[in-house]
């Protein structure tokens, strides 16, 4: 024991220094590492953005669309229109963006806008409220407690009549042709742009109800059936495709036989 108490003070004072010059350097390196921020801490990890990040991003787009419901649903609307009717016109027509015609993509806008972004809401949220009273509360029921809802069932099943044998064929497609006139039109006039619409409307009614039954029908199924502020976008979304159509086949300003 002696002869270790004697060789620890025979130890070079310096060389205590220098340990305890190397214990403090490591305390103060490790204490300066926590105090600096995690970018720099971490870097190379940091500075790219982690899943929970992302998935925040989602969640806070799907919050504005759950908040702003009418505001949200009317930019897809207007977006939507005038999109499918450039990619119909570029695409299918081949035409190159300089010929693109742009009277014609601003009917689209006016129309995705005004009807579809608008007046569909009124139809479709507003007064769907009132006609269908159970609307609100079925749309709240997960899908298997939809299919035991007798009576929410049936509101859907004639919401989805509605807007097949008189929303669209009375209300969409005389407002569209009336729409395309007031761009088109050399006249002033309002009534010539309804009557001059209406007209064409009837040369192209056998047609354009087929093909409007045909996509509409099955996507009114399951519009009706979703959460309410997911309807309009679903809507608006199918309603991609059927802009595209309806601009490859009666967007052009011509005679319509």
């Amino acid at each position: 024991m002696f002869a270790t108490s004697r060789l620890a003070r025979s130890v070079n004072p310096l060389s205590r220094c220098a340990f305890t010059a190397v214990k403090f350097s490591n305390r103060s390196f490790v204490s300066s590492m926590k105090s600096r921020p995690p970018l720099i801490r971490s870097r190379g990890f940091a500075d790219k953005p982690s899943a929970a990040a992302a998935a925040g991003a989602v969640v806070e787009k799907e919050s504005f669309a759950k908040a702003n419901p009418f505001a949200f649903q009317v930019m897809v609307a207007t977006v939507k229109t005038s999109a499918a009717d450039l990619l119909c016109q570029v695409v299918a027509e081949k035409k190159k963006f300089s010929e693109v015609d742009w009277k014609r993509n601003g009917l689209f806008v006016v129309f995705g806008a005004g009807y579809l972004g608008c007046f569909q809401w009124f139809i479709m949220v507003t007064k769907y409220r009132v006609w269908f009273p159970t609307m609100d509360a079925f749309s709240k029921l997960t899908f298997a407690e939809k299919l035991k809802h007798k009576a929410g069932m049936i509101d859907a099943g004639k919401m989805v009549l509605f807007d097949i044998f008189v929303h669209m064929p009375m209300m969409y497609f005389p407002a569209y042709y009336t729409c395309k006139e007031f761009i088109f039109s050399q006249s002033w006039n309002p009534v010539d742009w309804v009557k001059d619409g209406v007209t064409k409307y009837a040369g192209n009614f056998t047609e354009d109800w087929i093909a409007m039954a045909k996509l509409w029908g099955p996507s009114d199924c399951i519009q009706f059936v979703l959460p309410l502020h997911i309807r309009m976008p679903f809507r608006h979304c199918v309603s991609f495709f059927w802009t595209a159509y309806v601009s490859f086949t009666r967007g052009e300003n011509k005679e319509e036989s």
